[in-house]
């Protein structure tokens, strides 16, 4: 057989990068693996828009046409169950083996797992398509969602359940939703327009029992307060999919850990997207891992380009967004580097927060407001940030000096 290149996860990640070799010109063999019976595709709709439609569609990255069209082999709904490192070699659950010459892997992450007994089948989790489809089922007037976990995914759901009638309640265990890279001035706007959509939101209280019967949800939080609902989804987190590599011995650090090229401990194996962890040049080599739409389209594209050969390295800002209820929050870098914030009102409800290093450094910025209000001025800021710029905390708070001005000095 004809070796190649060999991709393993057929999401976001892996199908960008499949479509990345054949436009950098590659002609070799390219072939996508993938355990669900879909086209890659998006998933960021899956808990937006999608899952308030009459039926949720498929976002696919790429027909079975252009797959055709392009020569990339998608073969799907088998697990890769094992790599032989040694004759470069990839074995699949249907017991076929696929040879390479550069593997990724773009496995991507699993919903982190509420540790409780009691979960039943009206205990789901969001990742996948089919997953989406049987949870919008339940989001309909008259039945009760509890969510467990307010993050960007629980949230979501909750305005779409609100949307389509259902009432919800949100359960987070942490003292306010959001906790994780969004301030708490823009966590608390959130807040408030789930309040007043009639979403019920309870903090810093957690989960002492669930007793899941097959007909409702009974939830029993520490503060002696009772849950009960017809569906519960559990939006708590999610783990790198590692298993795969840890297996085959590559190293692992909060996912596959990967250098500034994307290139895992074994220099024929590449790892982008959800499940890998790498250096963030522009603060200064701290590893991290994203969970985002934009990343696993970034990384996708860099690991082609690397699996080729141009020994490129990563060096984006990272970028995330959520829309709810009409309002779009997006942030640029990482704003748990900032020590200090600044403001910046654009009118209409809308503003931004600087986030500055003790050195003065842009490091991030968090901007929510209706409609596309705040993305011009994030995108500067995402320009800025990868400049290392250090703009006043005075040229930023000011509405009368251009973002551009200062990208431009």
């Amino acid at each position: 057989m004809a070796r190649g290149m060999v991709i393993i996860g057929a999401g976001e990640c892996g199908g960008r990068a499949a479509l990345a070799l054949r436009d950098l010109g590659y002609d070799g063999p390219v072939t996508l693996v993938g355990d669900e019976p879909h086209l890659p595709y998006e998933r960021p709709p899956l808990s937006k828009d999608a899952m308030a439609s009459e039926a949720p569609e498929i976002k696919a990255i790429a027909s079975d046409a252009i797959l055709a069209e392009k020569s990339i082999r998608h073969i799907h709904s088998v697990q890769a169950v094992a790599i032989d490192r040694a004759a470069h070699m990839v074995r699949l659950s249907d017991g076929s083996v696929l040879p390479y010459d550069k593997l990724l892997l773009a496995t991507g992450s699993t919903p982190r797992k509420l540790p409780m007994v009691g979960l039943g089948r009206r205990c789901v989790y969001l990742r996948t398509f089919v997953d989406a489809l049987a949870i919008r089922a339940h989001l309909k007037a008259g039945n009760r969602i509890a969510i467990i976990g307010g993050g960007f995914i629980g949230l979501e759901l909750a305005a779409a359940a609100r949307k389509l009638g259902a009432s919800v309640t949100v359960v987070e265990a942490q003292p306010r939703i959001l906790m994780r890279g969004v301030p708490a001035e823009i966590a608390q706007i959130i807040h408030d327009a789930h309040v007043a959509e009639g979403v019920k939101i309870l903090c810093g209280d957690g989960i002492a029992s669930v007793a899941d019967d097959g007909n409702e949800v009974r939830i029993a939080l520490a503060g002696g307060q009772d849950i009960s609902a017809d569906l519960a989804v559990i939006g708590i987190g999610a783990v790198p999919v590692t298993g795969l590599a840890a297996e085959a011995g590559l190293t692992i650090d909060n996912g596959i850990a990967v250098d500034a090229e994307l290139r895992s401990s074994d220099p024929d194996i590449f790892a982008a997207g959800d499940c890998c962890s790498f250096p963030l040049a522009v603060y200064g080599g701290r590893r991290v891992r994203l969970e985002a739409w934009r990343n696993a389209q970034e990384q996708g594209a860099l690991a082609a380009k690397n699996m080729l050969g141009a020994g490129e390295a990563h060096a984006a800002v990272p970028w995330f967004w959520s829309d709810q209820y009409g309002l779009s929050l997006q942030i640029a870098g990482l704003s748990d580097e900032g020590r200090s914030i600044v403001r910046r009102d654009l009118g209409d409800g809308a503003f931004i927060l600087f986030h500055l290093a003790e050195d003065g450094r842009l490091v991030a910025a968090s901007g929510i407001g209706p409609g596309n209000a705040v993305a011009r001025d994030i995108r500067l800021a995402e320009m800025l940030i990868g400049k290392r710029a250090k703009p006043t905390p005075e040229a930023l708070g000011s509405q009368t000096v251009k973002l551009k001005s200062l990208l431009a000095a």
